[in-house]
This record gives structure tokens, sequence and C-alpha cells, in this order.
């Protein structure tokens, strides 16, 4: 009876150390399937791309990053990693949980025209917990969008008006600031204006020259 009493007690440990180790997934999902830009980019273009969602679709918590990867054998062109800007890029989630992600695609001057094509993918970073790695789970959207010829001054001044619009109202307040800041300086070196502060004269003194005078 003791033998059989001891032997549930050790398979029921057994039982509830294998469900904690093996059983606990890491797991990940996105909200969106396909991001299709239909507007045309171009060279120096910064473009906000619709924001995904990552979701931790397991039963513990995790550290995730966002990254873009590619397949293996597409016709289509691959955008550079370094084109991206995921905010935030890093993070963490506890299970059920998700995490709104904004993207930003910051094209360089001079860049081949044509078709694109990139998963933005949501995954758990590489995880050591037990003797065992969490690595190769990830969800993704596909990303589509098409870039056309522009030369290099192009490319300059979409960079600067598409700055202005994306970073939107920062440009224009750190514009006023020092456009505030110049007008000052300019004010200052061609009126300088000099301010004069009467000191009141020491008491000591007023009498000393009353003193004389009665002399």
């Amino acid at each position: 009876m003791r033998k059989s009493i001891s032997r549930l007690i050790f398979l029921f440990a057994v039982f509830t150390l294998f469900s904690n180790t093996a059983f606990a997934k890491i797991g990940v999902g996105v909200n969106t399937g396909k991001i299709q830009v239909d507007e045309k980019l171009k060279a120096g273009m910064i473009y906000k791309l619709p924001p995904i969602t990552v979701i931790n679709t397991g039963d513990e918590p995790a550290e995730y990053e966002a990254s873009v990867a590619y397949h293996q054998d597409q016709p289509e062109l691959r955008p550079e990693q370094n084109w991206f800007i995921f905010t935030p890029q890093k993070f963490h989630l506890e299970p059920g949980k998700g995490q709104l992600v904004e993207i930003k695609i910051n094209l360089p001057l001079r860049i081949e025209p044509g078709n694109y094509f990139a998963y933005l993918e949501g995954h758990p970073l590489a995880q050591v917990q037990k003797g065992k790695a969490t690595i190769g789970v990830a969800a993704a959207s596909k990303l589509y969008f098409t870039v056309v010829p522009a030369n290099i001054f192009y490319g300059i001044y979409y960079k600067i008006t598409s700055f202005w619009k994306v970073y939107s109202p920062w440009p224009q307040r750190v514009t006023i600031a020092l456009l505030i800041i110049a007008s000052l300086l300019l004010f200052k070196k061609f009126f300088n204006i000099k301010i004069n502060v009467k000191k009141p004269k020491d008491e000591s003194s007023q009498a000393d020259k009353t003193d004389e005078l009665n002399d």
C-alpha cells in the first residue's frame, strides 16, 4: 500500500514537472496579414506604414522583437533592413497581450525602382530556459510597395518634405523656436539695448559729504 502511494506521488510530481516544462509554450501572432501600399513611393521618401499588433499567443511571458524577413526565392526586390524604423522594436508581452508597433520606411536617396516585398515580422527573442532554446517561432504581415524612378535632387526634395510631414508638428515647433532665437540675437546685435541699474548710495558716504558741507 505504501509503495503504491509512493508511486502515485512520484508520478504526480513527474507529471507536474513535465507539464510545466514541456507543455509551456511561447507563441506569437499578428493582427494584419497583408499591407499593400497603393501610393507610388519615391527615392528619399519617409513613409508611415499602417501599424501592426504583435500578440503573445503562448501561455508564458516573453520578450519580443519586430523585424524584417524575406521569402527565399521571391521575385520582388528586397528592401534593406535599415530602411525600417519600428517603434518599439523590442518589448515584453504577457500571455494573451498585444503590442502596437508603428512602422516607418526611410528610403535612401539612391534606390533601384521596381516592386518590393518583405515580411514585417514579430517573433519572440531567443531564450534558454531549463536547458531548452525557444527560437524560430514567428508571425508576419506581407508588405508590398513600388518605388518609381527619381534622381538624387528629387530624392533630397522628397526627403525634406516627407520628414516635415511624417514627424509633424515637431519640425514646425523646432523651426519656430530657432526663428525666435535668431530674431532675439539680431535684435540684441543691432539695437544693443543696455539696462543700467542705479545702485543706492551708501548712507555713510552721504553722511561724510554732509559733514564736509557743514564745516
